[in-house]
């Protein structure tokens, strides 16, 4: 009997919070993957900043094995291979990826909650991919859960037939074995080649100090075996595998499977899901989508990922000098793990040298920067998210603009354009006018508000830079966090926009300028002079903070200095004798003024750009 008859690899997809993880607790407890005794909620979620905020940040891959010890079912075990995925919108590139690997899916949807927008954003994708999709709406235990409506909400918006739906409470385990059957019995097993040649695709990747870079692989066609590897390595004295785009061949030094640790096989056959150690060092060798196959093997591979297309820029900065090389390191072997974010060098003249970073959102820049600092040791400063602008110069050249330094002269640009996000929201009608109005003051462009049941279902425009500060806190504050986001680019269009510059003492610091449209330039600058008057440390002498628009001040604040009493000493006498030590006081203090460099310290980028 065929080995991949019995294999089913699948994916669980849930807008966040809808109860993804704690469905994958479930089913590792039904299958008996994990021992209770080392059982704990979100056991898939292994980074710590994972646990703490209660997101899935990162694909995770397990196999189970289960009987489904029916009467009419005596074939025996099945081996379930998931992938947990993250909810959030910020990380459907990592979403993409794990469809790219199985067969089927599991859509989980709150029975408290409805469909929200990520659960419609995700199936869109779903529907590209020709996956089979079972239903699950879960909480059904909860007093506030509305089944029936959910229940029609995905018959309407999806087209599933009634009995398709099933109905769990995972954190209950109610409902959950009729998951495992449904899995085995509706979701289909793996297609393979009847060609012998090996052709597996990487979906992850990570970086191991003794064993190389670790990649994710599922395995599509062939059997790639340890001992037949080494066997071939010593007839034809070359690594017996690929990587169909770097060309970088290798000899595998483990390979295994996930139990959710990793586990060593020394084999993986064709539909498995496992992970192969490469024993490269270099990891620009090992791409997140690129194909294993075996080495001059004709074999086709697969066209890769589409390349995501980074919303959000911010610049990173180590506090220390000698901490560069550190940072490039350690950004290199996170994007091994992630390659949803870019980065490339980037100086400032107030920070030094670091690197100017791209991310799909600001919660995925928030996570990078922490990951960062945990996981690598580092101290990093982070200026103000900005978006790529579109420039066209007078003389009809185009560029884009991603950081306030590359902002050409105001004289030399014809035209400035900004990404306009096509925004879905999704929330409970009691919210309608509050979000109406944030979208309003955020320049949003109304398109349409339909209701699905008790749900409202908001569409605008609104400008990318508009939501990558507060826009999501603020829309989460306003439905008492039950609220729905999803977006994605609609158009590149023209708008007023600046380059905000603040100086210190009649000196520009190129680390606090900022890219503004001229309507809400007023209220930025004179948030920003505030907030650098409270964090800045006084000196000997009055410092001068301004906010310009092509030398043009349209904002001021000043630190005052600090005054010693120069007439202390003085017990009596005329009044010109206090006037003349003030007079030589003031002149000091001018002079100072003049020649004095303003020193900031690094706490101070660390409050003003404090991203939470």
């Amino acid at each position: 009997m065929d080995k991949t008859s019995h294999i089913r690899n699948f994916a669980i997809v849930a807008h966040i919070d809808h109860g993804k993880s704690t469905l994958a607790d479930r089913l590792l407890e039904k299958t008996g993957t994990i021992e209770m005794r080392l059982m704990q909620n979100q056991i898939l979620d292994s980074n710590p900043i994972e646990r703490e905020r209660g997101i899935t940040i990162k694909l995770a891959p397990v196999r189970m094995q289960w009987n489904p010890q029916k009467s009419f079912d005596t074939r025996g075990t099945y081996i379930l291979n998931l992938i947990d995925t993250p909810g959030h919108v910020d990380f459907s590139y990592e979403v993409s990826r794990s469809l790219s690997a199985c067969e089927g899916i599991i859509l989980v949807v709150d029975a408290t909650q409805g469909i929200q927008a990520q659960t419609v954003a995700h199936m869109q994708l779903i529907k590209t991919k020709n996956l089979k999709v079972i239903p699950v709406v879960n909480k059904v235990d909860l007093p506030t859960a509305k089944l029936t409506e959910t229940k029609q909400s995905l018959i309407d918006n999806f087209g599933f037939k009634e009995e398709e739906i099933l109905e769990i409470s995972a954190k209950t385990g109610l409902g959950v074995d009729k998951v495992l059957e449904a899995i085995v019995e509706r979701i289909p097993p793996p297609v393979k080649d009847d060609k012998n040649h090996i052709k597996a695709m990487v979906f992850s990747s990570m970086y191991d100090s003794h064993r190389g870079v670790i990649v994710f692989v599922r395995v599509f066609d062939g059997e790639i075996s340890l001992e037949n590897l080494r066997k071939n390595y010593t007839k034809l004295s070359l690594p017996p595998l690929e990587f169909a785009a770097s060309k970088a061949q290798f000899l595998p030094v483990e390979i295994g499977v996930f139990h959710p640790a990793m586990s060593q096989t020394g084999i993986l056959s064709a539909g498995e899901v496992g992970y192969i150690a490469t024993g490269l060092k270099d990891i620009t060798q090992a791409r997140v989508g690129d194909t294993i196959i075996g080495t001059k093997s004709e074999t086709i591979p697969f066209p890769g990922y589409k390349e995501p297309k980074s919303m959000v820029f911010l610049s990173f900065f180590p506090t220390e000098n000698e901490d560069y090389l550190p940072l490039r390191e350690s950004l290199e072997k996170l994007h091994l793990s992630d390659g949803s974010f870019t980065f490339k060098p980037h100086a400032s003249l107030a920070l030094g040298k670091g690197f100017l970073c791209g991310f799909l959102g600001l919660l995925h820049a928030d996570i990078v920067k922490e990951r960062l600092e945990r996981e690598f040791s580092l101290n990093i400063i982070t200026t103000a998210p900005t978006v790529e602008y579109e420039i066209t110069l007078t003389n009809d050249e185009t560029f884009k603009v991603r950081t306030p330094e590359d902002f050409p002269d105001p004289s030399r640009m014809k035209e400035v354009k900004e990404p306009i996000m096509y925004t879905t929201i999704y929330s409970p009608s009691s919210s309608v006018g509050g979000i109406m109005q944030l979208c309003k003051d955020k320049r949003g462009e109304y398109i349409n508000l339909e209701y699905v049941g008790d749900q409202g279902k908001f569409t605008y425009l609104v400008p990318l830079s508009e939501m990558i500060v507060d826009f999501f806190d603020t829309l989460k504050s306003i439905s008492s966090g039950y609220a729905s986001l999803d977006y994605e680019l609609y158009e590149m269009r023209v708008c007023e926009a600046v380059k905000l510059d603040i100086m210190l003492n009649h000196k520009v610091v190129d680390a606090f300028s900022q890219i503004v449209v001229r309507e809400k330039v007023q209220f930025v600058a004179e948030r920003l002079v505030n907030k650098l008057r409270e964090v800045l440390p006084r000196q000997q002498f009055q410092i001068p903070i301004q906010a310009a628009i092509g030398g043009k001040v349209i904002a001021r604040a000043d630190v005052k200095s600090f005054r010693k009493d120069v007439t202390q000493k003085l017990y009596g006498g005329d009044r010109t004798r206090k006037d003349k030590l003030l007079e030589a006081q003031k002149k000091g203090k001018k002079r100072m003024r003049q020649f004095g460099d303003v020193e900031i310290p690094s706490e101070v980028f660390f409050q003003i750009y404090t991203q939470k």
